[in-house]
């Protein structure tokens, strides 16, 4: 992701977490930790011909990862496409290091369950009132990845989603 996707991204953010959505602040907040030797963040947009269908954001603190985000247009759901932009971040998380990959996510959120379930993702707690403004509670996840194994390894892209980063 660079700076000349937010406007595309904060369209998705929209439409996608009305209650919710992250400011054009924070994206840029969160790119500008994602470059150069100090980088922390890992941020990717799935485009579609010229139209953005879907991003997703890593953060790295140590030896553990976070997974800030991960949205795909509604056209596009149930194509896979989530689970690239994951492994993307796996990737990532392999890169800089992290023993364990935590995310977030809305307990409402049945399908991203499902696909964090399918990366071996297991639920660990929750955080009560964590979605404002609509007072929804998340599940909180955590995968403990291995060098050179599982999902964090890494999976053949597929054709037709191109990942800029």
């Amino acid at each position: 992701m660079r700076w000349w996707d937010i406007d595309s991204v904060l369209g998705l953010e929209k439409d996608l977490f009305p209650e919710d959505a992250w400011s054009r602040g924070m994206f840029w907040s969160e790119l500008a930790h994602s470059r150069g030797p100090e980088a922390t963040r890992r941020y990717v947009v799935a485009v579609e011909g010229e139209r953005v269908v879907g991003y997703a954001g890593l953060a790295a603190q140590g030896d553990l990862g976070d997974i800030q985000t991960i949205a795909v247009a509604r056209e596009h759901w149930s194509t896979g496409l989530g689970g690239r932009l994951l492994t993307e971040l796996l990737r990532a998380a392999t890169a800089f290091e992290c023993a364990e990959v935590m995310l977030e996510c809305r307990v409402d959120n049945v399908r991203a369950q499902r696909l964090y379930e399918r990366f071996g993702f297991e639920p660990i707690g929750f955080r009560r009132g964590y979605y404002q403004p609509g007072n929804v509670d998340a599940l909180v996840m955590r995968l403990t990845t291995a060098p050179g194994s599982g999902p964090a390894a890494g999976s053949p892209s597929v054709q037709g989603t191109e990942s800029n980063g």
